[in-house]
């Protein structure tokens, strides 16, 4: 009994909260991939840069203007601006893939280690594995997806409450929240990037 009352209290907790919060807009955003207009590209490490650089600023003005407001306000626009972040990584992460031509062989499980491989390693280490210039891509079943994004959460849960003390700086703070997106967004367009030019292969088994 006293480690069950001991995980109801953690669970009661804001941090712990907030990872349930976070947790459940990554389980929603997961679900499906996005289509793109993009075609492969017969210089797409030219093409993916210039898509990438465009994304990042879409991510950094999104970011900055949902965070202008100071103070508790503020703080509750952190799900949000996050949420936006994410929708505009994932269709890049869609867009560079068409012009790799691999927009075909896109599944949720390349979309979510794009997204979160720089900032939660741990968290999507069941789903890819490099071997040399090859990526073997493992489908997850609904219950690894939960897990990994409950994993997910609790680290994203950290970084969050160490960039909440920027909602009560106006304008600083703003430019802040907006660099972070930007320089994000660069690091998902970098892990796309390199995972899309190799050889990609998709367990047909889920784990």
């Amino acid at each position: 009994m006293p480690p069950r009352k001991k995980e109801t209290m953690e669970s009661d907790t804001p941090e712990g909260t907030g990872s349930h919060l976070i947790s459940q807009a990554i389980l929603s955003l997961v679900g499906q991939v996005p289509s793109s207009k993009e075609r492969k590209s017969q210089s797409p490490a030219d093409d993916a840069r210039k898509k990438a650089n465009a994304a990042a600023a879409k991510a950094a003005l999104a970011a900055g203007a949902l965070a202008l407001p100071p103070g508790f306000v503020g703080w509750l626009t952190i799900l949000p601006e996050m949420v936006g972040v994410w929708k505009i990584q994932k269709q890049l992460v869609a867009d560079l893939a068409a012009l790799y031509g691999k927009q075909s062989t896109l599944t949720p499980e390349q979309v979510v280690y794009c997204l979160f491989q720089h900032t939660a390693a741990q968290g999507v280490r069941d789903l890819v594995v490099r071997v040399g210039q090859r990526t073997l891509v493992r489908r997850a079943s609904p219950l690894l997806i939960r897990t990994l994004t409950r994993r997910i959460g609790v680290k994203l849960t950290q970084r969050v409450l160490g960039r909440g003390a920027a909602r009560w700086l106006p304008i600083v703070g703003a430019v802040g929240v907006g660099a972070y997106a930007y320089v994000d967004t660069a690091q998902v367009a970098a892990t796309a990037i390199d995972l899309f030019e190799g050889v990609i292969e998709v367990d047909a088994v889920e784990v």
